[in-house]
C-alpha cells in the first residue's frame, strides 16, 4: 500500500514538473561516446551504450523528443553551459568541484572505479574484491593507500583528462608515479596496450568489458575497487543551473523508472548487474 502511494505522488509530481518545463519539447543530450559499455559509436556511426538507453528511458518518461551528439570528455562541460546542448549523460560523477559550475539530478548509477595493470609489469594484484571508501581515510585506509604508493613507486599511469580518476591519481600517487592524461579511454587504452604506460585507473565496468576483449588480455585489475571521495555519490545528469525545470523533471523521471525497476533492467542488459540507485526500491 505504502509502494502504490508513493508512486501516485511520484506520477503526480511528475506531471507537475512537466507542466513546468514550459514550451520544451525537445531537448539534446551529449554523451562521450567512448567508454563502452557506458557509452560508444557503434558500426553504424550512432551512439549506443547504458547511457543512451537511461536517457531514452527517460525522455519518454518526461515526453521529450531527445537527440543525443558524441562530444569529448574535456569539453563536455565547456560545450553545456555555451548551449550546444541541454543535459549530459556520461557517467559523469557528481562533484563539488563540477557543482560549482553547472547543477546534476539525482545519481542514476552507482559503480567503483579501479586501477589496471599490465600483467607483464609484475605487480602481485593483492585481493581485487576489496572495496574502499575514499570519503573518511582513517588509520586502516592510510596503510592500504601506502601499500599502494609503494607498489607504484616509479610506474607511468593512465587516466581521463579532467576526471575524477586523475584527480584521485594526482593526489594520491601523483608524487610517486608518473601520470599521463588523455582526451579519451580509447587513447588511454591504446598506449596501456602499446606498453608506453603500465597501468590506469578509471570507471570498473568499463575495465571490465576491456579486459574481456583480445586487447585486454594482457591486463589485469590491480589493488581494492575505489569509491567516494573525489568521486561523489554517483554517476548523475550534467545541466544548467538556470534550468529548473529540466532538473526537476529528470529528478522525477529518475525516481519513477528507479523505483518500478526500469533503470535496473537497462543496467542488467549493459553491464550484467544491477548499478541504479538502491533508494526506493
Amino acid at each position: 500500500m505504502k509502494r502504490h502511494l508513493t508512486c501516485a505522488v511520484a506520477a503526480f509530481l511528475f506531471a507537475a514538473g512537466i507542466a513546468q518545463a514550459g514550451e520544451r519539447t525537445a531537448i539534446t543530450i551529449a554523451s562521450e561516446g567512448a567508454s563502452p559499455p557506458w557509452d560508444y559509436i557503434d558500426q553504424n556511426g550512432a551512439l549506443v551504450g547504458f547511457d543512451i538507453d537511461v536517457g531514452n528511458e527517460l525522455c519518454a518518461r518526461m515526453k521529450l523528443q531527445c537527440t543525443f551528439v558524441a562530444q569529448d570528455w574535456d569539453g563536455i562541460i565547456p560545450g553545456l553551459l555555451v548551449k550546444k546542448y541541454d543535459a549530459i549523460i556520461s557517467g559523469m560523477s557528481i562533484t563539488d568541484k563540477r557543482k560549482k559550475s553547472i547543477a546534476f539530478s539525482k545519481p542514476y548509477a552507482v559503480t567503483p572505479n579501479q586501477i589496471v595493470m599490465r600483467r607483464a609489469v609484475g605487480l602481485p594484484p593483492g585481493d581485487t574484491a576489496v572495496k574502499l571508501d575514499l570519503t573518511d581515510i582513517d588509520g586502516v585506509k592510510k596503510d592500504i593507500i601506502a601499500k599502494l604508493r609503494e607498489s607504484l613507486r616509479g610506474k607511468t599511469l593512465g587516466v581521463l583528462r579532467s576526471s575524477n580518476s586523475e584527480a584521485v591519481v594526482q593526489e594520491l600517487f601523483g608524487d610517486v608515479a608518473q601520470v599521463r592524461s588523455y582526451d579519451s579511454q580509447e587513447n588511454l587504452k591504446l598506449d596501456l596496450t602499446s606498453e608506453r604506460i603500465d597501468g590506469g585507473l578509471g570507471d570498473y565496468l568499463t575495465w571490465k568489458q576491456f579486459l574481456e576483449t583480445p586487447d585486454g588480455r594482457s591486463v589485469d585489475f590491480f589493488g581494492p575497487q575505489l569509491s567516494g571521495g573525489s568521486w561523489g555519490p554517483g554517476a548523475g545528469i550534467g545541466l544548467r543551473k538556470e534550468d529548473t525545470d529540466l532538473i526537476a523533471a529528470f529528478d522525477i523521471a529518475l525516481e519513477t523508472s528507479i523505483t518500478d525497476g526500469s533503470l535496473g533492467r537497462i543496467s542488467l542488459k549493459w553491464f550484467g548487474t544491477d548499478i541504479s540507485p538502491q533508494i526506493g526500491k
